[in-house]
């Protein structure tokens, strides 16, 4: 998930969204399953074939666990070669992996070339639909003699961390367990301050160096300034090497939440090694851009000069980028257009800026004004209210058998759960992680932290599948 708005968590991408590089290219057999188009109706009875993926290198068979991968907003090739943790502990719990695509992503398209065309063929694209995809192909695995009694645990990052968490209460009979790493699923009404995410975001550059923060809260006066004139427009352009050359005042407000979008993402990848999760990046690359902003006080263009080499580091680290293109932040292969219906239809996250607790320029969150946008876009207008009706909301403490993890540098921690809440419901706090940095691979600069966070993740999955074996043989 990248920076939000109706566009979406542009992320990886989220996304999600996903840089954690797996050591050696992962094998695996693709497969579709027919699912119904519409599992909660009866009157569209039509089908369409979800892709899922599958490894069982290192299964033991029979009654050996599986990890599920509940896909999320994109391609799930995307997610199982990135998804480096569940590759490197497959051997020693002796697990199948599986990775589901989510409907209306990647191959799985229930209406084909025209699922995308009007939004009357979108109306299936919901978390509950999705979340009924994966309990009904979990059930096909099951019904297999050799996988009848296996234990089965969901494992997701980012939208698809909070699918785990969610498959976990919704579906207790079809997964034993599930990791939600970076999950934030109460980013959603009023369960946490609508200015915590962009805090964060501030916090890892404030720390990153001295000035830093600083030059980004005043770079957009300096900016409102330049664009103040044709001739301050057309230097801007040219400052920052742009793809495109801006041409009006009108353009200002999009290449502002251009440059927050880059700031935001750069907190979500701020990884301590190089990585291509959004964009090819160096170690720490917040560091890396600090360099270039430790001089708040520099007149306008002097400051925007400086500001344009920082970004330079997230576009162009490798040096073969001829110019920037403020149409995207990322290279990766998440798909903004379906994560913009999803945000105006149930994943309604309100987000806001003050600009004295954070580098941000003030914005309020404003609901009627999204509803607005939501409409002119897809005819629709989104629930608010909706996700924490169906899921709870803070109030699931009925559910059992969750680990969610978040790193105190990842911006979508502000919605995530971060202090446990009983003996199975559990927080796992990493310092010095950005965007799930524990589902990434095991990397020789990674920080105690996460390994320690492995380590305990892995030990839960043990338990649940110990669990598991002894109700099954009735122990």
């Amino acid at each position: 998930m990248a920076a939000p708005g109706v566009a979406g968590w542009g992320l990886l991408l989220g996304a999600f969204l996903l840089g954690f590089v797996v050591q050696s290219a992962p094998t695996y057999d693709t497969f579709y399953f027919e699912q119904k188009i519409d599992h909660f109706g009866f009157y569209e009875d039509s089908t369409f074939k979800q892709r899922y993926l599958v490894s069982d290198t290192h299964w033991r068979k029979p009654g050996g666990p599986i990890l599920f991968y509940t896909g999320n907003e994109g391609d799930i090739t995307l997610f199982s070669n990135n998804t480096g943790f569940m590759w490197d502990v497959a051997e020693e719990l002796g697990a199948m992996l599986v990775f589901a695509e989510h409907r209306y992503y990647g191959e799985s398209m229930p209406y084909g070339n025209l699922s995308y065309s009007d939004p009357k063929y979108l109306n299936y694209l919901t978390s509950e639909q999705a979340l009924a995809d994966f309990a009904i192909l979990i059930r096909f695995f099951k019904e297999s003699s050799e996988a009848k009694n296996s234990a089965v645990i969901a494992i997701g990052g980012s939208y698809g961390g909070m699918l785990a968490a969610w498959l976990r209460m919704k579906y207790p009979h079809v997964v034993v367990g599930a990791l939600a790493a970076s999950a934030p699923i109460w980013q959603f009404e009023d369960l946490v301050p609508c200015n915590l995410y962009y805090q964060i975001v501030t916090n890892d550059f404030k720390k990153s160096g001295p000035g830093c923060a600083e030059s980004i809260a005043k770079s957009w006066s300096a900016i409102n300034r330049m664009f103040g004139s044709d001739e301050g427009i057309r230097w801007v352009s040219g400052a920052f090497h742009l793809c495109s050359a801006l041409k009006c005042q009108d353009e200002v407000a999009a290449f502002k939440n251009w440059l927050s979008e880059t700031w935001v993402n750069l907190a979500m990848v701020d990884y301590p090694y190089p990585a291509n999760f959004l964009e090819p990046l160096p170690a720490w690359p917040i560091k890396e851009v600090c360099k270039y902003l430790k001089s708040p006080d520099l007149d306008d263009k002097s400051l925007l000069q400086n500001l344009f080499q920082a970004i330079n580091v997230y576009y162009n680290y490798t040096g073969n980028t001829p110019c920037l293109n403020t149409s995207q932040t990322a290279v990766g292969s998440l798909d903004d257009l379906g994560w913009s219906y999803q945000a105006c239809t149930e994943m309604v996250m309100p987000f806001c800026s003050d600009g004295v607790t954070d580098m941000f320029e003030p914005q309020t969150w404003n609901f009627d004004t999204f509803s607005d946008e939501c409409y002119k876009q897809w005819g629709i207008r989104p629930r608010p209210e909706w996700i924490t009706s169906v899921y709870g909301g803070k109030n699931i403490s009925a559910a059992s058998n969750i680990i969610f993890s978040n790193g105190d540098l990842d911006p979508w921690s502000a919605g995530g759960v971060k202090q446990s809440l009983s003996d199975s419901l559990v927080a796992i706090l990493i310092t010095d992680g950005a965007h799930h940095l524990d589902l990434r691979s095991n990397n020789a600069y990674d920080p105690r932290s996460v390994i320690e966070a492995r380590a305990l993740e892995v030990s839960y999955m043990k338990k649940w599948i110990k669990e598991h074996s002894q109700q099954v043989n009735g122990i």
